[in-house]
């Protein structure tokens, strides 16, 4: 069986260190294994309007924003197919298919949904169209006979779904499409930061985040800024490591040789918290040891991403490239789809 992968990004902002640690950077290192037949990379705009209908051009104006950022990270088109959601038809005609195998109660009961709904505080005037979005998520997955899908833990239940809605198909209609599994990510790659304050998720509504585009005084500034003990006071003061988003963020991005170039005199990260837990280490210092890591990281990204800004309208071609290609994709398993459900009137009806 051939390995076919899909994983998609919502176009609603700048993509930020969040988006790098928890996807993109597993995005690229899988691209770049090539232990795959074929990689599609989807930017979601059908899904961003599910709750953003009244602010289209946040999501047009965001499109070339997140493929920039993508291919700043890496992502190669000569690799890795990247399409627009909404320029594949054959996705919408899919999800109303798929509609009709799965029913409210258990779209209501999926946790993913559940917490979603609840963060945006949506309550009764809820969208259908997001409610729904696990079927169109299944449509964006077999439409490509995708059988690994990146998930992290809290897209598994959007995984599961689409394998149950999979597997309705198959057994009312014959065979049809395969079910997929999800690829785990590592455990640096699965870190679902905390915002900049330690006030729950990175977002940009809320300007807690760390845009991969940020210039390096903002980096700095930002991270100076940083929440980290509050009872931390003085230097000599003992310091709690949980709840710290200093050390959260050294969790995720601190790599085997950050402390040999940046903070010679301690040999790991385990070290390091000790000495905090015990007194005698102050915030500043680690604050310019996480600047350091993450101004490494960012500066070619941010450099590439500079270069990209000087020709858009090749990176729309790319865009529109991939979106053709997808395009075709889909439009045969959509036949396929209709095949086995038996509406594929032009086929079986013969008219002299």
């Amino acid at each position: 069986m051939k390995n076919i992968i899909l994983t998609g990004i919502r176009p609603t902002g700048k993509l930020h260190i969040g988006h790098y640690i928890g996807a993109v950077k597993q995005v690229v290192d899988i691209q770049n294994a090539g232990n795959y037949d074929k990689f599609y990379l989807m930017i979601a705009d059908s899904q961003s309007l599910t709750d953003n209908a009244g602010n289209v051009q946040k999501v047009k104006d965001n499109i070339i924003e997140v493929a920039l950022d993508l291919l700043a990270c890496g992502v190669d088109p000569e690799k890795t197919c990247v399409f627009i959601q909404s320029e594949i038809p054959a996705l919408t005609e899919m999800t109303f298919y798929f509609m009709n195998l799965v029913t409210l109660s258990r779209l209501k009961r999926n946790p993913t949904v559940k917490e979603e709904i609840k963060l945006r505080g949506f309550e009764e005037s809820l969208p259908m169209g997001f409610l729904t979005y696990p079927v169109s998520q299944t449509a964006d997955i077999l439409a490509f006979d995708t059988n690994l899908v990146p998930a992290g833990e809290d897209q598994k239940p959007m995984l599961e779904q689409a394998r149950e809605i999979a597997k309705s198909f198959n057994n009312l209609y014959g065979n049809t499409f395969i079910l997929p599994d999800a690829i785990v990510p590592n455990e640096k790659s699965q870190a679902r930061l905390v915002g900049t304050d330690g006030k729950g998720k990175m977002s940009k509504s809320l300007g807690n985040c760390i845009n991969l585009s940020d210039s390096s005084d903002t980096i700095k500034q930002k991270i100076m800024n940083m929440y980290t003990d509050p009872n931390h006071i003085k230097i000599s003061d003992p310091g709690k490591i949980e709840g710290n988003v200093v050390f959260e963020y050294l969790n995720a991005f601190v790599q085997p040789d950050s402390f040999k170039k940046y903070l010679p005199e301690y040999e790991n990260l385990d070290q390091l918290k000790s000495h905090y837990k015990k007194g005698g280490l102050g915030d500043v210092k680690i604050k310019i040891f996480l600047n350091n890591i993450i101004q490494e990281i960012l500066q070619p990204i941010r450099e590439k991403r500079k270069t990209l800004e000087q020709n858009i309208q090749q990176v729309y071609k790319i865009l529109f490239n991939g979106s053709d290609t997808a395009n075709k994709v889909a439009n045969e398993t959509l036949k396929r789809m209709k095949k086995s459900i038996g509406i594929n009137y032009r086929d079986i009806i013969k008219i002299d």
